[in-house]
């Protein structure tokens, strides 16, 4: 641990594009809220925590856990609505889960009609007791989607003072580009890590790079991959990161996610764990410079072969 692991440590923000939302740099994902086993009181107390770092800015979409995070969450505002205006919300929409809580649904599918993107996000406000979401993201492409009639439902949802910015997750350039024209979206959310390094070489990011648009980045652990895989690249790009941490005293997280916002594009990575101390770790990346030499160390591990 490095003097900069004080309690002073904060986290900065960033504007996804020009008249876009300001989120913090570090976003805390709660895809497994449900599962880490807290009281209602310890959520508030997570929340905070994370607020006393800078990390504002709270990832959900309406199926996390079976469709229930956002509810739990939304006892966290019920509970202390004081917490809102100090927060950044982000939710998600567009996909059809079977399960128990949605028992008209027969098959897993993709829906982005108006009609249920609308209805999906007036459920996540209802959920977590909010007036607003700060970002609205289709959470895959569909190949049923009609970009003309999604640009619609954004502009309606806007103009109730619903949703005050949109986006996409795990879109392709082109796909991306589309929708973009049609009305401005704040972000494209992938997955990349050394584990996931697709972004880098289709064009996603340089896209996002061409229009100043930063994406958020899910799963920049590679899912825990990075310390528990015995994959020959996983191992390979935990060695690497190993001795720059040993060789800097960085945090091997920290390192890790600084290697990801090295990019020009600046990527916002998503944290997914309760874990305050991993949360810190990764809002320290956020003042970590890698020397060139070592980000092409840790990219040639995670490919298994020199750029050239």
């Amino acid at each position: 641990m490095t003097q900069q692991h004080s309690a002073d440590l904060h986290c900065p923000r960033i504007s996804t594009r020009e008249g876009g939302p300001e989120l913090s740099r570090i976003v805390a994902g709660m895809w497994r809220m449900n599962e880490w086993g807290m009281s209602p009181e310890a959520h508030i107390g997570f929340v905070e925590q994370c607020i006393a770092l800078g990390v504002t800015t709270f990832d959900h979409a309406d199926i996390y856990g079976d469709y229930g995070v956002e509810t739990a969450f939304g006892e966290v505002l019920r509970t202390q609505p004081s917490l809102r205006e100090r927060i950044e919300l982000v939710s998600k929409c567009g996909i059809k889960l079977l399960s128990s809580r949605r028992p008209e649904h027969g098959i897993q599918h993709y829906d982005t009609t108006a009609s249920h993107i609308i209805g999906s996000a007036e459920e996540s406000l209802r959920q977590l007791h909010t007036d607003y979401l700060d970002l609205l993201l289709i959470h895959r492409p569909d190949p049923l989607m009609d970009f003309d009639e999604i640009a619609e439902a954004f502009v309606r949802l806007k103009q109730a003072g619903k949703v005050r910015h949109f986006g996409v997750s795990n879109f392709k350039r082109h796909q991306f580009e589309c929708l973009n024209r049609r009305v401005p979206l704040a972000t494209n959310q992938v997955e990349f890590s050394p584990m996931a390094t697709a972004p880098l070489f289709d064009e996603t990011f340089d896209g996002l790079q061409d229009m100043r648009i930063a994406p958020m980045i899910w799963s920049p652990l590679g899912g825990g991959r990075m310390f528990t895989s015995d994959d020959a690249n996983a191992v390979a790009v935990r060695a690497v990161i190993d001795e720059i941490s040993s060789r800097t005293g960085w945090p091997f997280a920290s390192v890790l996610f600084a290697w990801i916002m090295a990019l020009p594009s600046r990527p916002v990575p998503l944290t997914g764990t309760k874990r305050i101390e991993a949360i810190r770790e990764a809002v320290l990346g956020t003042t970590v410079s890698l020397a060139r030499e070592d980000w092409f160390r840790i990219l040639r591990a995670a490919r298994g072969h020199e750029v050239a």
